[in-house]
Parts: structure tokens; C-alpha cells; sequence
């Protein structure tokens, strides 16, 4: 049993430390002990590691955090963690996430050594590893989220404030991941067991939020020919996650302070309260204090929901985490949309990381989904991640508003000025979501009518 490797034992007691180093070194593993997260990825940074045995709980963040930062660096090192009893449940979570194993404390030593042995056995360990890290990232929407310093402070929040039963507001432009926040909040709770339910305030007919959120009885109105119960209640002891909150009109606000204030519902034609059990997220792109100081939303709601409030970063601000969803994306949408796996070629993120994405993930999983339907190789390319650059150059992709903007001319009134940089904001954002009106109006903060009257005003066509 010689010739293991080097191994990275990650583990702030000093004397459990010791003694795995101790004793590994005697099994003819090469090892390095670190008692920090920081500590550790700078040992990384000089060699990568052929296994991590990391504790989950350590002094300047946990062994998830960890394995992310080891991942990003290095590729798919296999990881095994240790944990008490009570961090079993976690333990598991992470296998899932990507970890190739764990050991519960206390724990015998041949158990590690055989665990350490099983997951660097073979010469092909490493493309193994590597390819059961994309499939696990393709299947883990978390798998990115805190890969860059925005993010990962963002995901600590988030970590910190799971089981705390307040409510929840996430903040950010359209498209940045405020739903996928949700969902982790959602899934490191206690109440990831329970439903997670969302809503998209915005996409609803405002007839229909009423009867979607509380339920309505029979007989309620028209066309209700039973009892059906909404959402809120539907949620039961899990999460209710309100997209786009501030979309919501004066009397539907009204009935949200009282399901946050009283914790108890009311269905449509209902006559007794209900209780409501689960926690509260919402979610917008608007700037709420804004609407609040100009009538728009109820100033008392908007205290009563910004008691926990996060901001999602936009993509611009998290580079690090734009290659990784790149593989993603594009592992998901190969087989399914062309029936094989699809990668990602060198210019093509290359040319992604410097595109300042004003669609936000969205916007780059769309980008990537065309690409992999029309792209002729096995690797989509930046020619196919961005067609409308111009050849040899990504001025396009990278500043679309630019390409379609007037360049500044004498003789012009402001109007006139003030009316080309609408066109081309307008066309910008048109690009950006596909041609889809409905999120283009949300991001414009306008209504569809009043865009689609823009779009005639200003000779604007969404066939070409």
C-alpha cells in the first residue's frame, strides 16, 4: 500500500490533526494538515491534492464552502468529510453535492485510510471524479452559487438566516438567480422536507393572484365549481416564495400584510381564517423604497417583508462562476436538446467571461441553450454563443446597446436624442430575453401595452 498520493487533511483540533497525519504518513500517503479554509486553498494553489479529508465544521467557514473553493481550482478532487452525529443529515447533502464520502466521529482510522484508498484507486480516479462532478453540478442548481466573493458572502447570509423565522425580500436585477436563492434558502432549512411553492406576481392575471395565493371556496364566482386551496396554504410547514412582489396591486398588498402580520389567510368567499404555517420569500427587481415613497407599495407591507433582506449580486460581478454555468447549462441542454453532451470550447468562455451579461443568468442559459441547438460541433464556440458580434470582434456581444445606438450628431433635437437611446435600449433588452415582451416590460418597468406601444412609436419589429 505505497505510492497514495498527497492528501489534504483539513481539520482545526489539533490533536485529531496530528494524528491522521500521523498515521497517514505512516500508510505512505504524502500528507499536508491545514486548520483553516484559508490555509487550505492556499496548499491547493501550490499542489493539487489527490483526496481532501476536510472536517465540515471549521474556524473561518465550513467544509462546503471549502470543497467549492478545491473544485474551483482544481477540478474534482474527491472529498471526504468528517463529521460529528449530528452533522450526518449535512454529510449525506454533500455526498449528493459532489463529496465523494464521509466518516462520523468518532471514527476508527482504517475506516478513513480504506475510504482514502477507494477514492483515489485507479489510474482513471481523476476523469472519474471529474465526470461525476459535471453530472453532479448539471443536477445541482447550487452548484455555482458561491464560487465568486459575492456570491459566496451572499450564500453565507443566506446559510445564517435559513432557520430564522422571519421573512425573507431578495433583491437584484432581472435574472440574476433570485429564485435559485430561494430554493437554497429553502433547501438548508429545517423545512426542506416541506413544499416549495412559487409564484410569479407578474406572469399572473391580476383577477387570478387573488384566488392563486389564498384559494377560493365553492361558489366564490363564477366558474368555481369546487373548493380549491391556494398557494399560501398549499405551502403548509415549507416556503412560499413571492417572485416580483412589487407587481402586486393595492388590495392584494393589503391581504399579504395581513397573511405577514396575522399569520393567517383568508380564502375568496371564505368566512373564517386560516392559519398560515410556512415562510415567507419574496422577491423583486424594483427599487421598493422607491415605490413606497411615491404611493406604489404600502409602506406598512414593506416593513413588515424588509425585515431579512438579501441582494443577489448580477452576473457582472461574479466572473468566477461564469464558466462553471457555462457547464452546466450546457450539460443539461446536450442531451436534451440534441441527444448528446455538449462542452464548452476555450473561446467561447472566454469570450463569456468578458460579456457583461445585462440578462443575467438568465440571460446566459438562453445564450447557451441556442448555441447548443444550432452549434455544428461537439463544443459550442463564442461564435455561437455570441452571433451577433461581428466577425473577429465581441464589441457586439459585449456592449449590444452600442451597436445600435446613433453615434452623436449635430442638428439633433433632445427629443429626437432622447428618442433613439429609448430604440435602442428597447432593442437591447429585446435581445437580451429572446424577443420576450413580457420580461423585457418587467425589466423595463413598464407594462406590455405601453411597450408594445414604444415598439410601434418607435418602428421596432420582433420578426428579425
Amino acid at each position: 500500500m505505497s505510492g497514495r498520493g498527497f492528501i489534504l487533511v483539513v481539520e482545526d483540533d489539533e490533536i485529531l490533526g496530528a494524528s491522521l497525519e500521523q498515521r497517514l504518513a505512516l500508510e505512505g500517503w504524502h500528507v499536508r494538515w491545514a486548520k483553516t479554509c484559508a490555509e487550505a486553498l492556499e496548499a491547493v494553489g501550490r499542489q493539487t491534492p489527490d483526496a481532501v479529508m476536510c472536517d465540515i465544521r471549521l474556524p473561518d467557514g465550513d467544509g462546503e464552502s471549502l470543497m467549492r473553493g478545491v473544485f474551483a481550482r482544481a477540478g474534482a478532487v474527491p472529498t471526504i468529510f468528517m463529521t460529528a452525529y449530528g452533522g450526518i443529515d449535512q454529510a449525506v447533502r454533500l455526498v449528493r453535492m459532489g463529496a465523494r464520502d464521509y466518516v462520523a466521529k468518532p471514527f476508527e482510522i482504517d475506516e478513513v485510510v480504506d475510504k482514502l484508498g477507494a477514492a483515489t484507486a485507479g489510474a482513471d480516479a481523476g476523469e472519474a471524479a471529474g465526470a461525476a462532478r459535471e453530472e453532479s453540478d448539471a443536477g445541482d442548481p447550487f452548484a455555482s452559487f458561491g464560487l465568486s466573493p459575492a456570491t459566496a458572502a451572499t450564500r453565507r447570509t443566506l446559510e445564517r438566516v435559513a432557520d430564522v423565522d422571519l421573512p425573507v425580500l431578495l433583491t437584484g436585477e432581472t435574472g440574476t438567480g433570485k429564485e435559485v436563492a430561494a430554493r437554497f434558502l429553502h433547501a438548508t432549512s429545517r423545512r426542506a422536507a416541506a413544499p416549495f411553492l412559487a409564484v410569479n406576481c407578474a406572469a399572473l392575471a391580476p383577477e387570478l393572484v387573488d384566488s392563486a395565493l389564498f384559494g377560493h371556496e365553492k361558489g366564490a364566482f363564477t366558474g368555481a365549481s369546487e373548493r380549491r386551496l391556494g398557494l399560501a396554504e398549499t405551502a403548509g410547514e415549507g416556503t412560499l416564495f413571492l417572485d416580483e412582489i412589487g407587481e402586486l396591486d393595492a388590495s392584494l398588498q393589503a391581504k399579504l400584510l395581513r397573511l405577514v402580520q396575522e399569520r393567517e389567510l383568508m380564502r375568496v368567499g371564505g368566512t373564517r381564517p386560516i392559519p398560515f404555517t410556512a415562510r415567507l420569500v419574496c422577491a423583486t427587481h424594483r427599487d421598493l423604497e422607491a415605490e413606497v415613497a411615491r404611493g406604489g407599495f404600502r409602506e406598512d407591507l414593506w416593513y413588515r417583508i424588509n425585515v431579512l433582506t438579501v441582494r443577489i449580486p448580477p452576473l457582472r460581478e461574479r466572473p468566477d462562476e461564469i464558466a462553471p454555468l457555462l457547464a452546466r447549462f450546457a450539460a443539461e441542454a446536450g442531451p436534451r436538446l440534441r441527444g448528446v453532451r455538449i462542452a464548452v470550447a476555450t473561446d467561447a468562455e472566454a469570450a463569456a467571461r468578458g460579456y457583461d451579461w445585462p440578462g443575467n443568468v438568465r440571460e446566459l442559459k438562453n445564450r447557451v441553450e441556442r448555441a447548443v441547438a444550432l452549434c455544428e460541433g461537439a463544443a459550442i464556440e463564442a461564435a455561437d454563443l455570441f452571433p451577433d458580434a461581428r466577425p473577429g470582434s465581441l464589441a457586439a456581444a459585449s456592449a449590444p446597446a452600442a451597436a445600435t445606438a446613433p453615434a452623436p450628431a449635430e442638428g439633433l433635437t433632445l427629443a429626437e436624442v432622447r428618442e433613439a437611446a429609448e430604440k435602442a435600449h428597447i432593442e437591447a433588452v429585446l435581445r437580451a430575453t429572446g424577443n420576450g415582451i413580457q420580461e423585457t416590460a418587467q425589466r423595463l418597468g413598464v407594462s406590455r401595452t405601453t411597450l408594445w406601444e414604444k415598439m410601434r412609436r418607435l418602428g421596432i419589429s420582433v420578426d428579425g
